[in-house]
C-alpha cells in the first residue's frame, strides 16, 4: 500500500498540470494548426505508454488466465464461473442501458440545443458494417492464437486460453512443468508491468495537455449540459454498482474502491480501460480475490461488461434524436436498448468503438448519423468517464463472482506480496 500511494498522487498532480499547460498553450497559440501540431507531439508520450500496455496485455491475459484455469483442474468449475460472470454482466448491462434511457428521457439533453445541426447527409467516416451478430460470433474464435495476440484481440486470447488452460488441467501432473513455465511467464509480465507503470504520470500529463491544447476549455462550456447530464448518469450508475456489490460483499466494497483508485485514475486520464487492466488485476489480488477468478472474470468483463460505454450509447443516441426533433416511441426505445445490448459486445479492442456502435444503431433506426458530428469534439472528455466506469464495474463484478465461488480471502495480507512486485 505504501508504494501505491505516491503513484496515485503523481497521477493527480499530472492531471492538474496537464490541464494548466494545455490551457496555456491553447490560449497563447492562436493558430489552430500550430496547436494541433503541439498536441500531436505532446501526445507521443501517451501513445508510447499505451503501446507499452498493448505490448504486454495479451501475454498477461494468456499467462494468468491459463494458469488459473489449469489450477481449477475441473472444466466444470470454469463453466460454472463463466455462467455466474455472464449472469452478472447481463444484469449490469441492462441496468446501465435502462438507466441511460430513463435519464435521457427525463433530462432531454438534446432538446433546445441552440446549435447549428449538421446536414442529415453529412458523413462521419465511421465504418458500421463490422457490428453484426454473425461477425461477432465468428470473430470469437481465433484463426491463430499468435495472430490473436499480435492484434491484441483479448476476447480471442481468452477463448484460446480457456482451451489451453483446460488441457493443462486435464493432463494434471504430467503437464506440471509446462504449467510452471506459464506461471513464470505471468510473473515476468507482472514485473514488466511495474516498470511500465512508472511512466503513467508522464502519460497522464501528456494526455491532458494534448486534449486541452486542441479543444480548449470553451468546448466544455458549449456542451456543459450534455456532459453534466452524462456524468450525473455515471455517478448514479456507480452508486448502483456499489449498492449491488455491497449486497454480496458487504462494506468491503468500500475497501475495493480504495484499492482501485490508481487504475481508476489511469483509465480516466488516458481514456483507456486497457491501460488500467494490469493494475486492476493487482488491486484485486490485494483485495483478496484468488487469481484463478480474477484472471478469468476480468478479461471476460473487458469484452462483455462495458457499463460506462453502454450508458454512453443510450445517452448519445437519444441526444441525437432529441436534437433533430425525432420522437421515438417507448417500444422503439426498448427495441433499441436490446439492440445495443447485443452490438455493444463487439466493442472490445475496436478504436472509437462506442461511436461505431452508435452510428450503426442510428442507421438501423433511420436517425441521421450526422448527429454524431455534434459529439465528436467532446468524445475524448466523455471517453474518460466511460473508461473509468468500465474499470469500476469490472472490479466489482470480479469481486462478487469470487465471493460466490468462496474464492475471496478475508485477509488481504495473504495475497499482498503478489501485488507488491509491481508496486
Amino acid at each position: 500500500m505504501k508504494k501505491t500511494r505516491p503513484l496515485t498522487l503523481y497521477i493527480l498532480i499530472a492531471m492538474v498540470l496537464g490541464v494548466a499547460v494545455g490551457y496555456g498553450c491553447h490560449e497563447t497559440v492562436a493558430d489552430k494548426q500550430v496547436s494541433a501540431d503541439i498536441a500531436a507531439h505532446v501526445s507521443i508520450v501517451t501513445d508510447v505508454f499505451l503501446r507499452l500496455i498493448k505490448m504486454i496485455i495479451s501475454l498477461l491475459v494468456f499467462s494468468t488466465l491459463t494458469v488459473g484455469i489449469a489450477h481449477m483442474g475441473d472444466g466444470r468449475a470454469a463453466g460454472r464461473i463463466g455462467v455466474k460472470a455472464m449472469a452478472w454482466f447481463v444484469i449490469a448491462s441492462l441496468t446501465s442501458l435502462s438507466l441511460g434511457m430513463i435519464l435521457s428521457n427525463v433530462m432531454q439533453l438534446g432538446a433546445h440545443l441552440n446549435l447549428p445541426l449538421p446536414p442529415v447527409d453529412a458523413a462521419t467516416g465511421l465504418k458500421t458494417s463490422a457490428f453484426t451478430l454473425k461477425d461477432f460470433v465468428v470473430h470469437l474464435v481465433p484463426k491463430s492464437p499468435i495472430e490473436a495476440m499480435a492484434n491484441n484481440e483479448i476476447l480471442q486470447v481468452l477463448v484460446f486460453s480457456l482451451f489451453f488452460g483446460g488441457a493443462l488441467g486435464a493432463l494434471g501432473q504430467s503437464a506440471a512443468g509446462l504449467t510452471a513455465v506459464v506461471d513464470q511467464l505471468a510473473q515476468v509480465m507482472l514485473r514488466i508491468t511495474g516498470v511500465i507503470m512508472k511512466l503513467a504520470p508522464l502519460a497522464v500529463f501528456a494526455a491532458m495537455t494534448s486534449v486541452i491544447t486542441t479543444n480548449g476549455l470553451g468546448i466544455l462550456v458549449t456542451f456543459a449540459k450534455f456532459m453534466g447530464g452524462f456524468y450525473l448518469g455515471l455517478v448514479c450508475l456507480w452508486l448502483l454498482m456499489i449498492l449491488g456489490g455491497s449486497l454480496f460483499i458487504g462494506k468491503r466494497v468500500l475497501r475495493l474502491l480504495v484499492l482501485i483508485r490508481e487504475p481508476f485514475l489511469l483509465a480516466f486520464s488516458t481514456a483507456s480501460s486497457e491501460a488500467a487492466y494490469p493494475k486492476l488485476l493487482l488491486a484485486l489480488d490485494q483485495f483478496g480475490v484468488q487469481r484463478k477468478i480474477s484472471s478469468f472474470v476480468l478479461p471476460m468483463g473487458y469484452s462483455f461488461n462495458l457499463d460506462g460505454s453502454m450508458m454512453y450509447c443510450t445517452f448519445a443516441v437519444l441526444f441525437i434524436t432529441q436534437a433533430y426533433g425525432i420522437d421515438l416511441a417507448l417500444s422503439t426505445q426498448i427495441t433499441m436498448l436490446l439492440l445495443l445490448m447485443l452490438t455493444s459486445k463487439g466493442m472490445a479492442g475496436v478504436p472509437r468503438a462506442s461511436l461505431v456502435v452508435i452510428a450503426a444503431t442510428l442507421n438501423q433506426f433511420h436517425i441521421p448519423e450526422a448527429g454524431l458530428l455534434l459529439l465528436m469534439g467532446i468524445d475524448q472528455f466523455l471517453d474518460m468517464g466511460r473508461s473509468a466506469t468500465n474499470a469500476v464495474g469490472n472490479a466489482i463484478a470480479t469481486a462478487v463472482v469470487a465471493n460466490w465461488e468462496d474464492a475471496l480471502e478475508t485477509s488481504p495480507q495473504q495475497v499482498a506480496p503478489v501485488a507488491a512486485q509491481v508496486g
